[in-house]
């Protein structure tokens, strides 16, 4: 990951040594501009983040710190603000976060708690220019909307912060790809990605911490496992839900403790490594069910990363559909008109980005003009199995097939207020849809 190399900072400030000390544990990639008077400040001023002190005593005009941040975010909707005080009312810091600070920090600075805010803010302005850049070499997380933006956010908030990180989000909403911008905002870590559930149950222990020579039969050699592979960088287990009861023991002991030994070693050694971890499951559900350990639960949901489904960032659609054409230049060049992106914006998309992936490579290849019309969108919708929100659910479920059968079902819970009412639009019982929830793992929401 290459950071900006400049960064430009707004002080808010009318303390000399404030002033004073903020240049002197600025990075050198920083530059600062101090304001003492806010009626100076300036829209078009080019910043990156904004240090407001909250009581400018040296104002020309009496300033309320909370005003001051609600004229900064008004000039800069995506501006990153931070009130800086030694006044730790509470009323006060609420009303600094309800006008637009992201963060409040406490009189007299940290220099440690300056750098890191600042690092994080470095992250988020790095993760937002990605979105502008070219090339699907990079790994980037497509969109502009508030829910995407909260993600940048999120993941630019842990850069520096020590695992575990718990990333939670329904199939195909880019679970990986968190991963990925979460590893990349330190480019010198190692990481290591694997899917859990395709690792058998008596093979977990061996490929997570490795073996010694003769330690089972086929053990020829010793084997460096995935943890150890991972030290001093990031290791990813996606699907952490298809871990065994009598493995997440074994995963629990060692992120609570750090140690690793080899199947059949003696020797122990520790590991640094930050894990990551990814479900599409409600973990709580599963503790309540006997099927996930509570205790590993506590210790993995510390900080946790929820990613919205698609439906949630319909505004995101455009560019994610200029994105996955744009991967088919220069084999193929076509753009979507505006009606078929409103038909594209109409389905509820249950398998998320993966499915309006597979669903925008299907149209760049079969549609037959330079354009992609409405009717394009719709014809690979009906043939793939998928539909708009038009859609017959009056039909109910007995003329699907079941291979159909999940996706409409989330399409009648998504346009119902509740399960009684979805189990009426698909004429079948309130037991009977319960069961196909459970069985197809389905949210109500």
């Amino acid at each position: 990951m290459s950071l900006s190399s400049q960064f430009h900072l707004l002080l808010v400030e009318d303390d000399p040594l404030v002033i004073e000390s903020m240049k002197m544990i600025l990075p050198t990639h920083w530059r600062m501009t101090a304001v003492s008077n806010p009626q100076l400040l300036d829209s078009k001023m080019m910043v990156h983040a904004a240090f407001v002190d909250m009581h400018l005593k040296g104002a020309s005009q009496p300033a309320e710190g909370p005003d001051v941040i609600a004229k900064l975010s008004k000039m800069n909707p995506r501006l990153d603000i931070v009130a800086i005080s030694g006044d730790l009312d509470l009323e006060l810091m609420e009303k600094c976060l309800k006008n637009g600070a992201q963060k409040y920090l406490a009189k007299p600075l940290m220099t440690d708690e300056v750098l890191s805010t600042l690092e994080k803010i470095e992250s988020l302005w790095f993760l937002r220019k990605l979105e502008s850049q070219g090339g699907h070499n990079q790994v980037r997380w497509i969109g502009t909307s508030l829910p995407s933006d909260q993600v940048k956010k999120s993941i630019a908030s842990f850069r520096g912060e020590p695992g575990p990180i718990l990333i939670e989000g329904e199939t195909g909403t880019g679970k990986e790809v968190a991963f990925r911008l979460l590893n990349q905002q330190e480019p010198s870590r190692p990481f290591v990605a694997v899917n859990v559930a395709a690792i058998s149950e008596n093979l977990f222990e061996s490929e997570m911490f490795g073996h010694v020579k003769g330690a089972f039969t086929g053990a020829d050699q010793q084997k460096i496992g995935l943890a150890e592979a991972a030290h001093g960088g990031d290791l990813f287990l996606d699907e952490i839900e298809a871990l065994s009861m009598n493995n997440q023991v074994k995963l629990l002991r060692f992120l609570e403790t750090g140690e690793l030994r080899k199947v059949g070693g003696k020797d122990t050694s520790m590991i640094k490594a930050r894990v990551i971890l990814a479900t599409n499951q409600n973990l709580e559900q599963l503790v309540k069910d006997g099927k996930f350990r509570e205790d590993l639960l506590f210790r993995i949901s510390g900080k946790k990363l929820r990613l919205p489904p698609l439906r949630d960032r319909s505004e995101d659609l455009a560019e994610l559909a200029a994105f996955f054409l744009s991967a088919q230049k220069p084999r193929i060049n076509k753009s979507f008109a505006s009606d078929a992106l409103d038909a594209l914006k109409s389905y509820t998309w249950p398998g998320n980005v993966r499915e309006f992936k597979r669903i925008c490579e299907q149209l760049a290849i079969k549609a037959p003009l330079p354009l992609i019309r409405r009717e394009d969108v719709e014809q690979i919708l009906a043939q793939s199995g998928a539909s708009s929100q038009k859609f017959e659910l009056s039909k109910g479920l007995a003329i699907l097939t079941e291979e159909f059968e999940a996706r409409v079902i989330q399409m009648a819970l998504s346009q119902s207020s509740d399960v009684d009412t979805a189990a009426d639009l698909l004429k079948i019982s309130r037991s009977s849809l319960y069961k196909k929830m459970k069985d197809y793992q389905l949210g109500s929401s």
